[in-house]
Parts: structure tokens; C-alpha cells; sequence
């Protein structure tokens, strides 16, 4: 820009001219300026307030160009490509759209009025505060609207799943494709046409031998010129398909030179000889020697991973190592072995043995030595590094693995004792070759050479006599104090002999001396050795020791929890003997603690005799009469064996001790029923209706008459107890299954329908209500009526699985997947909707239901027994058997597992498995399940053992699944 000049003549901002002397510029100067050499205010522009502005001149932008030239970028977008359209455009962004389309009473309008202006520092500061009050709005609401936003995502996500959610199904089941399967899918289709998918190649068909010696006889005869080669002029025979002669001309060689034929043949013979090498003869041996086959195939795979250039330079840097410091043996080493890998071993034995020479005193460089060399050179090298270094108890050890006869083995291990007899590993060694009386002799001189090993005291005193092996071990407990083992010994030693008195006072005598001698007692480590001990057959000394140390090391108020926990473990470890010496302190420390009691009691009812268990139950009622719990164990062992009058005695003991309780009561009765003493048990039952009137009471005296067949008398009974016990749910039950056993449906209905009015909770009566409505036929009402029960329960995946039920069963298998559906929602982690969900599926999509399943029950019994019977409608017997065992560990007193088990075993098992099935049932003694109860509870089944309503349920279930 040029600058306009001032009228003083000079340029604006140039330099100012001198102004003349005057008496004036004298007061000017004193009267200075505030504004002078301060910096100059924000956007001013010198001269622009007396109209010195600068102007553009045509030189500055450039020749005036057209609307239509075209612009300099080459590659400018459409729409930019002349001058025209850039100023079209730079206009269009200048103006501001103020129409009132772009207006909003709210916000204005919708771009910046003032985006034309500039921007300056209080707009920034402004900004600024605009930006931090939005950032602080926002962070006030950000909870909430990302939680809003999250949920409209989620139910945009179930209204419209992503294709990828659709076949999620199918991709879980690309897991299970094999490699080849999926070499195996064809190509996609290829969209060109036939001519261009399918090239035709040029068509070369290979011409006999014969032709070739046919022509080259021919040849001598030939006695006028062809026609046809004078027109290709003896360069080129005109053979069918335009081959070339390979010999050109005058070079087509005389008759005889090339027998073609022969040819043929010798490649034949060639080829015949290699099939017959590879190939099988026909009485299907192989001619390939299998094993040199192998070592061929072994001999051309590279012995190292390594690249050359790598090999070269490992070679290059050892050899530098071994140059700078000759004497260091790792060099020797590791250059010997880079060779060894490379396969070159003879390189590698003449290496390790120039180490050798230059470092003798290393055992390592000797040790190496003696492995690259073939055998006699070996021994050979051993007995060099023996006179270099005579103390090498690793030497020597190597010396012995080398000879192969065992009196060399003896001899070399003699002469090493001789040069080195305070070494514990060459002891061992040579006692372990020697005869039981050698070994003894030996092991008298090891332990006077290394009195501190507790290894060789220890084995010297097994190989002795008792009175011997005592003076041993006392011996060795003199020279080591410190060690428990030689104590634990020792009273093992005495028990073995049947000194069982003494094994106490060893093992106490033990733990005062070690503390002497200043060795903590380590509890762990003790139980750890009482274990060893139990395994042994050592029960006394195990006991003991568990005496001993049980109590160390814990506050008393951690006694019982932590001896419990102790007695755990030992049971996991197979130490029983250990656990039970564990109770007995227990319950000697605490003999009022019914909860000790107890586990006692259930180690020996899983893990120990009838007798044993008797013998503990009597002291334990001794110490605690008011167990019930503890009587009931007692009478149940007695009569399970057969004993009935001592297992009355004991019911009689426990009425003493717990007058009035429903619990003794109720197992007299059973124990008379169960006997057939039929009047005994009512008479029982009658006087504790008197005594002790509950409602479980009277709920047994209603089931004895009923399954005694006497109906009058169960319904009078269930009558007089419905008018003290009305909120029993289960005398209503019984009352409505009399009425419908009698054929009473009205009055059953009555009876549901008045015990859903006292009960209106509990699940059963509902069920009953809903089926007996469906037997005879009304279907609406039976739907109406679980409906209701869903109404007044939510939540309860029982009701919702007899709806789904009802519907299937009724022949509506989309209302039962819709209700289904529906429950699911409801109650999205019940066991027993996701069962029945799995096979209401059609048989491909039963594997991804069942998957789904388990991620929301991991460890339901119902689940788990679903997928066990899945694997087992697909043939999968291992694996069905493997699920059945999970299910019926997880909950063992679910009847129905135990049912489909026993089924699978008759089905897919042996004689054996199906017994074991059946006995662990029986010690499980289930009482759930919907087959089970149906099946247990059936007045027509009451006397029947576990294993009869075993075989029943099993019987009953159908493979339909």
C-alpha cells in the first residue's frame, strides 16, 4: 500500500523535519505529552484519523481477469474452477443470512450477527465465561442424561437388533468348524460371464515317439523334393497342430543317431523304479523302510533355529571371548556347545578339551567335557578331572553314572568316600546300591562322617533292630538337637513295637526339647507330619502329635472355628484319623457345643463305623440332652441297623430329656410306623395331639389314617385341625386330595378354594386348584385361575412355569414361547423356567438357548440337569455323565436329577454304575423335585425305601426330550 504524503512535505511516519528556534518550543517542552512513548492502544492505525489510509494499485493483485478464466489450482473441486465461481462464492460467506426464515425468538438467529466484526480480547474473556457456565450446566445434568441416553439406546437396541445380534447364534457356532470345513466352503459366485470365467487355453497335444521314429526312418527314402517344403523351405514341417522341429534345416540328424523309442523306454524304466520305492505292493506291504524313512526325514530338518549370520557371529564373539580371557571356563562352554547345536561335534570335543587344558580347576568345563565324549574317552576325561580336582563330589558322581557294571559303580563310589567322606550325596548314593546289611554297615561309618544329616541317622535306624534303632536315634537327637523328624521317629519306632504308652510322652518330651533348643513350633508343619504319620498307619503317634500342637499359636476365642476348619482339612487330605483325633480335643475343650457335637457326629457317619458313631451320639446326648437333633441320629443309627427296641429306648431317653418336643414325637411315630405297629403310632399320635398339639401333628395323624385307608377318620381329623390350624396351607391340601381321591370335585374345589382364601401365598394350592380345573376340562378357568395366582405373586417362576405348561399341553406352543417369554422377563434368573425354556426350543436352537441359560444360572441344579439331558438327546454319553455328576453334587437332595441319572445309567451304563448311581442316592436321601414328590408322597408309595422311589421315577420318565 502506498501512504498519502503530509502537507509538511514529508512522507507519513517518516522522519520529522527540524523545526525552527523559537522562544515557544522552550514551553512546549516542559508541558510533556503523558501519551509519549507508551505503546500505542488496541487497533490503532497511524494517519487514519486525518484520512491517510493506504490504497491498492492494480500492481498489487494482479492483472484484471474474467469471470470465465479458469483458476490457478489445476485440481479445484466442480464449482470452483473459475474465477467467477471463487467470487460467487467469498461473497456468499461475507453476507450474513438476516432473513427471517433464519430467525428464532429463543436463540436469534441462527449464525453470529456480529461474525463480520473482529473478534477482540473482551470477546474472548466473554467466551470464555459463556464456556465454563455451559461446561457447569452440563455437568449438573450429565448423570442423568447419560443414563436417559443410555436406556433410549438399549430399548432402540431391543426394538431393532443390529444384524450382527441376529446371527449371533450362528456365529457362536462358528467356533465349532473345523479347518478343514472351512477349506471346504466354496467361492463366492463369480459375476462374469461364462466366456470370461472360463478362458479356453491353447490346446497342446504331445506327439507319440512313434510318430517322431516313424518319420526319422522314413526320412532315407526320400527321393523327389516335397512340394510342401519347398513352401516352408525346410525350416518349419508342417505336423497337425504347428509344432517346430527342433532341428531346423540341414540339422535333422541321420537315421540311427536318435533312437527316439529308446528314449521312451529309459524314461519309463526311470520312472517305474521311483513309484516302486514310494508306492505299496499290492499284497499291501510297504516297500519303504519306515525307520530309515524317518531318520532320512530327521537328517534334513536343521538341527538349530538359529539364521547362519547369526551362528557366525555367536562363533565370531566366543572366539573373541576365549582370545581376551582364555582362563574364563562359561567361554569354553558355551563355544563347545554352539558347535555341539550347529553339528559339528568333533569341532565341539576338540574345543572343550583345549578348555580343559586351559582351565583344569573348573568342575563345569570337566563336566561338559565328559558328556561330548563317546564312552571310554569319557571315563578317560573322569579320571583326568578325578587327579585335577579330588575333592569334586559332582566329578565323581559322573564317574560313577558312566560305568555301566554296578561293582565298578560300588568301586568308584568307595574311592570317592575315601577322597571326600563328609559328602551327605555321594552317602546316599552308595547305600542305595548296596544290600540291606552293606547299606547298615555303610550308613554306621556315614553317620560318624556327617552326624548332622537327619536323612542318614533316620535310615540307619530303619535298618536296625528296635533296641539298636533306639540307642540311634537317641544318638542322633544328641548330635541334632533341632530337628522334630528324629522325635516323630522315635515314637513311631515305639508304637511299631507296642509301646503306645511311651508315644505320648516322646512326643511331648519333643516339643519341650526343641523349645529349649530355641526351634519354634511350626503347627502346620506338625499337622503336615501327623498326616505323613496317619498315612503310615501310625495312628497313636498321628494322635498325639495332634494333641500336642492343636492348640499352639491360637487365641481362645478362635479355637473352635479355626480346629473346625483344621478337621476340614484333614478330611480333604484323606487323614482321617487326624480329623477325628481334631474332634475329640474339640469336643474335650468344648463338651456343651452342640454345633461340634454335630460335625463330629457327620464325620463318623460318613467316614466311620455304626459303632463308632453309636459310641459318640451316647456321649454327646450325655453332654447335650436338649439336641434333639443328636437323639434322633442315635435311634435313626439304631434302627437302620435293625435294633428297634434300643432305638425306642433312646426316642423314650429323649421324651425325658425334651418333654413335648414335635420333632421326638413325630420320629416315634415314624419308627412305629415304619415297623407296621400301626395302633402303637396312633396312640402316639393321639397323646401328642393332647400334649403337644402343632400343626405338623396333626398333619401326620391325617396322612396315617389316609394311607391306612381309613378316609372317614382322615377327614374328620383333617376337619378338627382346620379349625385350630386354618393358615396350614398343607391340611387344605390333603383335604382337597381326599375329596378328589373320592371323587369329590366340588367339594376338592371348595377345599382349594377356602385354603387360597387363608393361604392365598402358597404355591401348591394354586398348582392343585389350576390341575384339577384342567383335568375335567376347564381349560379357561384353569388358565383364569393361574392368572389370578400371578396376579397376587409376582415373580414366582412356579405359577409361570404351570402357565407355560398348560398351554403347551393344551396344543398352543406359540402361547406357551409368548408366556414364556413373558416369565423370563419376570423372573430373568429362576433355574427352572430357563430348563423348561431350553427344551421348548426346536432341537438346533437348544444348544444357544442352553448357553444363554448358564450365563444367568451358572449354578442352578435345574439348569445344569437340563443341559446334562441335552448332551444326552444328542448321543454325548461322556459328556451327559459328566453334567449329571455336577448336577447331583451341587444340590444332592433334588430327586428328580437322581431320576434321569439312574435312567441315563440303565440306558448308556454298566451293571456297577448303575449300583453306585443308586447308592449315592440313597446316602443323599432327596426330598425335592416335582417327579420325586409325586412319586414319594403317593399314599400308595409310603413304605417305600429311597431306592424303590428311585427305580419308580425312573420307570415313569419318558425320552421324549
Amino acid at each position: 500500500t502506498k501512504v498519502l504524503p503530509s502537507r509538511s512535505g514529508g512522507a507519513a511516519g517518516g522522519a520529522p523535519a527540524m523545526p525552527l528556534a523559537s522562544p515557544l518550543m522552550g514551553g512546549l517542552n516542559k508541558k510533556k505529552k503523558p501519551f509519549l512513548g507508551m505503546s500505542a492502544p488496541l487497533g490503532y492505525v497511524p494517519g487514519l484519523g486525518r484520512g491517510a489510509t493506504g490504497f491498492t494499485t492494480r500492481s498489487d493483485i494482479g492483472p484484471a481477469r474474467d469471470a470465465n478464466d479458469p483458476v490457478d489450482d489445476r485440481h479445484a473441486p466442480p464449482g470452483k474452477r473459475t474465477v467467477g465461481d471463487q467470487m460467487k462464492k467469498n461473497q456468499e460467506e461475507d453476507e450474513e443470512d438476516l432473513n427471517d426464515t433464519n430467525y428464532d425468538e429463543f436463540n436469534g438467529y441462527a449464525g453470529s450477527l456480529f461474525s463480520s466484526g473482529p473478534y477482540e480480547k473482551d470477546d474472548e474473556e466473554a467466551d470464555a465465561i459463556y464456556a465454563a457456565l455451559d461446561k457447569r450446566m452440563d455437568e449438573r445434568r450429565k448423570e442423568r442424561r447419560e443414563l436417559r441416553e443410555k436406556e433410549e439406546i438399549e430399548k432402540y437396541r431391543m426394538e431393532r437388533p443390529k444384524i450382527q445380534q441376529q446371527f449371533s447364534d450362528l456365529k457362536r457356532k462358528l467356533a465349532e468348524v473345523t479347518e478343514d470345513e472351512w477349506l471346504s466352503i466354496p467361492e463366492v459366485g463369480d459375476a462374469r460371464n461364462k466366456r470370461q470365467r472360463n478362458p479356453r487355453h491353447e490346446k497342446l497335444t504331445p506327439v507319440p515317439d512313434s510318430f517322431f521314429a516313424k518319420h526319422l526312418q522314413t526320412g532315407e527314402n526320400h527321393t523327389s523334393v516335397d512340394p510342401l517344403q519347398g513352401q516352408f523351405a525346410g525350416l518349419a514341417t508342417p505336423f497337425p497342430g504347428g509344432l517346430n522341429t527342433p532341428y531346423p534345416g540341414g540339422m535333422t540328424p541321420e537315421a540311427g543317431e536318435l533312437d527316439m523309442r529308446k528314449i521312451g523306454q529309459a524314461r519309463n524304466t526311470l520312472m517305474d523304479m521311483r513309484l516302486s520305492q514310494v508306492s505299496d505292493s499290492v499284497s499291501g506291504q510297504t516297500v519303504v523302510d519306515p525307520k530309515g524313512y524317518l531318520t532320512d526325514l530327521n537328517s534334513m530338518i536343521p538341527t538349530h533355529g538359529g539364521d547362519i549370520s547369526d551362528i557366525k557371529k555367536a562363533r565370531l564373539l566366543l572366539k573373541s571371548v576365549r582370545e581376551t580371557n582364555p582362563h574364563h571356563p562359561p567361554a569354553w562352554i558355551a563355544s563347545a556347545r554352539l558347535e555341539e547345536v550347529t553339528g559339528k561335534l568333533q569341532v565341539a570335543r576338540n574345543l572343550i578339551m583345549k578348555g580343559t587344558e586351559m582351565c583344569p580347576k573348573s568342575e563345569d568345563v570337566w563336566l561338559e567335557a565328559a558328556r561330548l565324549q563317546p564312552g571310554d574317552t569319557a571315563k578317560a576325561v573322569v579320571a583326568q578331572a578325578v587327579r585335577h580336582l579330588p575333592q569334586s563330589v559332582r566329578i565323581y558322581i559322573r564317574a560313577a553314572e558312566l560305568e555301566t557294571d554296578i561293582r565298578a559303580k560300588k568301586r568308584v563310589l568307595r574311592k570317592a568316600l575315601e577322597n571326600v567322606s563328609k559328602s551327605v550325596r555321594l552317602w546316599k548314593i552308595a547305600v542305595e546300591l548296596e544290600e540291606p546289611e552293606d547299606a547298615r554297615i555303610m550308613l554306621s561309618r556315614a553317620v560318624e562322617c556327617c552326624p548332622t544329616s537327619v536323612e542318614l541317622w533316620l535310615a540307619l535306624a530303619r535298618l536296625e533292630t528296635y533296641e539298636n534303632a533306639r540307642r540311634v536315634l537317641n544318638k542322633a537327637r544328641e548330635n541334632i538337637p533341632t530337628d522334630r523328624h528324629i522325635w516323630i521317629t522315635a515314637a513311631k519306632l515305639e508304637e511299631a513295637n507296642g509301646n503306645t504308652q511311651m508315644v505320648e510322652k516322646i512326643i511331648d518330651r519333643a516339643i519341650t526339647s526343641l523349645r529349649a533348643n530355641g526351634v519354634e513350633i511350626n503347627r502346620e508343619q506338625w499337622i503336615q507330619d501327623a498326616e505323613e504319620c496317619d498315612k503310615a498307619g501310625s495312628v497313636a503317634t498321628c494322635q498325639a502329635v495332634i494333641r500336642a500342637v492343636i492348640g499352639i499359636g491360637i487365641e481362645e476365642e478362635d479355637c473352635k472355628h479355626t480346629w473346625m476348619e483344621d478337621a476340614d482339612s484333614c478330611v480333604a487330605h484323606g487323614a482321617l484319623e487326624c480329623a477325628r483325633a481334631i474332634y475329640a480335643h474339640a469336643l474335650q475343650v468344648f463338651p456343651s457345643k452342640k454345633s461340634v457335637w454335630l460335625r463330629a457326629a457327620y464325620f463318623e457317619k460318613n467316614h466311620g463305623t455304626r459303632e463308632s458313631l453309636e459310641a459318640l451320639l451316647q456321649r454327646a446326648v450325655a453332654h447335650c440332652p436338649k439336641a434333639e437333633v443328636l437323639w434322633l441320629m442315635g435311634a435313626k443309627s439304631k434302627w437302620l441297623a435293625g435294633d428297634v427296641p434300643a432305638a425306642r429306648s433312646i426316642l423314650a431317653l429323649a421324651f425325658q430329656a425334651n418333654p413335648n418336643s414335635e420333632e421326638i414325637w413325630l420320629a416315634a411315630v415314624k419308627l412305629e410306623s415304619e415297623n407296621n405297629e400301626y395302633e402303637r403310632a396312633r396312640r402316639l399320635l393321639a397323646k401328642a395331639r393332647s400334649s403337644a398339639p402343632t400343626a405338623r401333628v396333626f398333619m401326620k395323624s391325617v396322612r396315617l389314617e389316609w394311607v391306612l385307608g381309613n378316609i372317614d377318620a382322615a377327614h374328620e381329623l383333617c376337619t378338627e385341625a382346620l379349625k385350630h390350624y386354618e393358615d396350614f396351607p398343607k391340611l387344605w391340601m390333603m383335604r382337597g386330595q381326599i375329596e378328589e381321591q373320592s371323587e369329590n370335585i366340588d367339594k376338592a374345589r371348595e377345599a382349594y378354594n377356602q385354603g387360597l382364601k387363608k393361604c392365598p401365598h402358597s404355591m401348591s394350592l394354586w398348582l392343585l386348584l389350576s390341575r384339577l380345573e384342567e383335568r375335567v376340562g376347564q381349560l379357561t378357568r384353569a388358565r383364569a385361575i393361574l392368572e389370578k395366582a400371578r396376579l397376587k405373586n409376582p415373580q414366582t417362576p412356579e405359577i409361570w412355569l404351570e402357565s407355560v405348561r398348560l398351554e403347551y399341553r393344551a396344543g398352543l406352543k406359540n402361547i406357551s414361547n409368548t408366556l414364556m417369554a413373558k416369565a423370563l422377563q419376570e423372573c430373568p434368573n429362576s433355574g427352572i423356567l430357563w430348563a423348561e425354556a431350553v427344551f421348548l426350543e426346536a432341537r438346533p436352537q437348544r444348544k444357544t438357548k442352553s448357553v444363554d441359560a448358564l450365563k444367568k444360572c451358572e449354578h442352578d441344579p435345574h439348569v445344569l440337569l437340563a443341559v446334562a439331558k441335552l448332551f444326552w438327546s444328542e448321543r454325548k454319553i461322556t459328556k451327559a455323565r459328566e453334567w449329571f455328576l455336577r448336577t447331583v453334587k451341587i444340590e444332592p437332595d433334588l430327586g428328580d436329577a437322581w431320576a434321569f441319572f439312574y435312567k441315563f445309567e440303565l440306558q448308556h451304563g454298566t451293571e456297577e454304575q448303575q449300583q453306585e448311581v443308586k447308592k449315592r442316592c440313597e446316602n443323599a436321601e432327596p426330598r425335592h423335585g416335582e417327579l420325586w414328590c409325586a412319586e414319594s408322597k403317593h399314599v400308595l408309595n409310603w413304605q417305600k425305601n429311597i431306592g424303590e422311589i428311585l427305580v419308580l421315577v425312573a420307570s415313569k420318565i419318558k425320552n421324549t426330550f
